[in-house]
């Protein structure tokens, strides 16, 4: 301190609070007077300068005035207000930034009122709400199953991470919504139990029939083989046979109309949506779309049905 005193309208000049703002928080204790004048004025000393610095540093960082106070008259430390305080801004930016995931998933989408109260209600729902919504999907199609569909289980369960990127809010809540659909989850019910009713008795764990079609299909689709020419008829036998060994059947008309049945199933774009959100709340590479290699594969099967 170097004795000098400040009346208020100095010190509003030195620190760019007006006058009232330094006389609410004198008036409060926070910036108490040093003295008066003989005309009964307050004086402030140097010290009211660097208080009132703080105050304000704090007070624009939305610190109330009880946690200023004691922060100004050493009772609280700088250290213990700014780990709290930055630890309150994070949940508002959060909570921001799913209100935002909202408004934008609005607009796009052109939703009603309900659909919007239905994507503020899912964007808002805490670790264990969402737990338990993805649960009861990942229970409804896969629930009661062979225990060989554990791990398919867990790959298919998104994992939004504590402090997720803006495009990781808004799939979580089209996913959210995709598996709260009942008709999703009896979709994806379908393809497990295809799955599971194509294996022989008794077999080791196989590829699904949608890996087994898009690994044979993808060269032939990348080269523009036509799904009618000879070529792929030859692919078609291919995938059939391996197909009906891996489930112990006869190759023949019933088994491509049970591999059509399942294709067709697996190849909802819902299910392709899910993945494909899947991917993006969990931070993944972007998933591969089978659809244009089950498509060609199910006209290919058609065209060489004889």
């Amino acid at each position: 301190m170097d004795g000098t005193l400040y009346s208020i309208g100095e010190l509003a000049r030195r620190t760019g609070l007006t006058v009232k703002a330094i006389r609410f928080y004198s008036d409060r204790g926070i910036v108490p007077p040093t003295g008066r004048s003989p005309a009964g004025y307050r004086l402030y000393d140097t010290g009211a300068v660097a208080r009132l610095d703080l105050v304000r540093t704090l007070r624009d960082l939305g610190v109330g005035l009880p946690v200023i106070r004691k922060v100004v008259n050493e009772e609280l430390s700088l250290t213990q207000v700014a780990a709290a305080h930055a630890e309150a801004l994070a949940v508002q930016i959060r909570v921001l930034r799913l209100r935002r995931a909202v408004a934008t998933a609005v607009a796009r989408r052109g939703s009603t009122t309900k659909e919007m109260d239905l994507m503020h209600r899912l964007a808002r729902l805490s670790e264990d709400e969402r737990r338990r919504l993805i649960d009861g999907f990942l229970d409804t199609a896969f629930g009661g199953l062979d225990a060989d569909l554990a791990g398919i289980r867990r790959t298919m369960t998104p994992e939004l991470p504590d402090d997720p990127a803006d495009e990781q809010i808004d799939a979580w809540i089209e996913l959210a919504e995709l598996a709260a659909d009942p008709e999703f989850g009896a979709l994806m019910r379908r393809v497990a139990e295809q799955h599971l009713a194509d294996r022989a008795p008794r077999s080791v764990p196989r590829p699904h029939a949608v890996a087994i079609v898009r690994d044979q299909v993808a060269p032939a689709l990348a080269a523009g083989v036509d799904s009618a020419s000879p070529r792929a008829g030859a692919i078609v036998a291919a995938v059939t046979a391996r197909y009906a060994g891996l489930c112990g059947r006869p190759d023949d008309a019933a088994l491509r109309h049970r591999l059509l049945t399942l294709l067709e199933t697996a190849r909802d774009p819902r299910r392709q949506t899910y993945v494909r959100l899947l991917a993006v709340v969990n931070g993944w590479p972007p998933p591969d779309d089978p659809t244009p290699a089950l498509t060609w594969f199910a006209d290919a099967v058609r065209a060489h049905a004889s």
